[in-house]
C-alpha cells in the first residue's frame, strides 16, 4: 500500500492580499448600517436598543391601523425577542408572506435593533373566528 502522503497531497493555493480599499469599505459599511464591529459594541447596542413592547404596539397601530396588538417580550425584559399577535384590516386578501412583509416594513428600524421577531397576523374576521374557536 502506498504511503498516505502520495494519496493526499496538500494543494497550495496562493492567497491574494486584501486591498486597503476593501477594509475601508467594510468599516464604512459597518458604521453606516450601525453594525457592531466588536462584542462590546454588540452588547452595548443590545442593552440600548430602545425597543419596548409599548413602542412596537404604538408603531403598529399608527402605521398599519391595527385594531388589536398583543406583544410579548420573550427575552426576559432586555428587549431583544418578541412574539406578536397583530389584527389589521390591511391583511385582507394577503397571504402570510405578504402580511409579514407588510409588518416588517412598518417596523424596519425596530427589527434591525432586535434579535428575534415572530409576528402572527390576522384580519379582524379571522381574529373573531379564532377567538370563538378558543372558547371563553
Amino acid at each position: 500500500m502506498p504511503p498516505l502522503t502520495r494519496l493526499f497531497r496538500p494543494t497550495i493555493v496562493p492567497i491574494k492580499p486584501i486591498k486597503a480599499s476593501w477594509l475601508v469599505y467594510s468599516k464604512t459599511f459597518a458604521m453606516s448600517t450601525g453594525a457592531a464591529e466588536t462584542d462590546t459594541q454588540a452588547a452595548n447596542a443590545a442593552s440600548t436598543s430602545g425597543v419596548t413592547v409599548s413602542s412596537l404596539e404604538q408603531t403598529l397601530k399608527e402605521k398599519l391601523g391595527a385594531e388589536h396588538v398583543d406583544i410579548e417580550d420573550m427575552s426576559g425584559g432586555c428587549g431583544q425577542a418578541f412574539n406578536a399577535m397583530i389584527v389589521s384590516q390591511q391583511f385582507d386578501k394577503k397571504n402570510t408572506l405578504a402580511r409579514h412583509r407588510l409588518v416588517n416594513s412598518a417596523l424596519k428600524t425596530e427589527i434591525a435593533a432586535i434579535h428575534a421577531w415572530t409576528p402572527k397576523c390576522f384580519t379582524p374576521e379571522e381574529w373573531v373566528k379564532k377567538q370563538k374557536e378558543a372558547g371563553p
